[in-house]
């Protein structure tokens, strides 16, 4: 019989709250004329937030939780971006009609008590920092 193993609590916290903070920045992507195209969007290479449409550029969106823009754009680490990079090339590679769109990579970094920022163009499509 298989062993059954408890979710570490603090696990589940973070992972309650990376949810909620994702909801947050497609409501405010929404509220400003974006289209969210996909959540959580995962392959083997690695994962995207969120990925919206606006006009005629696709936006491959992280999203973080912490108390500075800066300490939010500091986390998503070259090793991050580099994943992200790959994910939306896949995401693109499946979706021909978007090969023609600009692209950009943000982050929308949500503030505990001060609201959301939305961080346009950080990285590139190398993952390399603007």
């Amino acid at each position: 019989m298989a062993r059954r193993v408890e979710a570490d609590p603090l696990r589940q916290r973070a992972e309650r709250s990376g949810r909620w903070a994702e909801s947050l920045a497609a409501w405010y992507l929404r509220a400003r004329f974006y289209r969210i195209l996909a959540r959580r969007y995962r392959t083997p290479a690695g994962e995207v937030d969120l990925i919206a449409r606006r006009g005629r550029t696709i936006v491959f969106v992280e999203v973080k939780q912490r108390p500075t823009e800066t300490e939010a754009i500091e986390a998503v680490r070259p090793a991050a971006r580099r994943r992200i990079a790959r994910a939306a090339e896949h995401w693109i590679a499946s979706h021909p009609g978007a090969l023609g769109f600009d692209r950009r990579f943000d982050v929308i970094a949500v503030l505990p008590g001060r609201g959301l920022r939305h961080l346009k163009a950080v990285f590139d499509v190398e993952g390399r920092p603007w």
